[in-house]
């Protein structure tokens, strides 16, 4: 999987991942908990499946192409 979340993203998916989740048990009981969970996983693999579909990135790395590999 080549990483396509870069640090600011990563950053703001984490806070907001965080408040989300956070809101679900300080707050109305609804279904933002779960978007607030797959953020906080997206930014911990630094890897979006929106984005692949996309064909974006928000990292400036020079990562390797390891597609080919079994």
């Amino acid at each position: 999987m080549q990483k396509n979340v870069g640090s600011i993203d990563r950053l703001v998916r984490l806070v907001v991942g965080l408040v989300l989740v956070a809101l679900v048990f300080v707050g109305p009981q609804t279904p933002w908990g779960w978007i607030g969970l797959v953020l906080i996983a997206t930014a911990g693999m630094r890897w979006c499946p929106l984005y692949k579909l996309c064909g974006c990135q928000t990292t400036t790395e020079k990562t390797e192409d390891r597609s080919h590999v079994l």
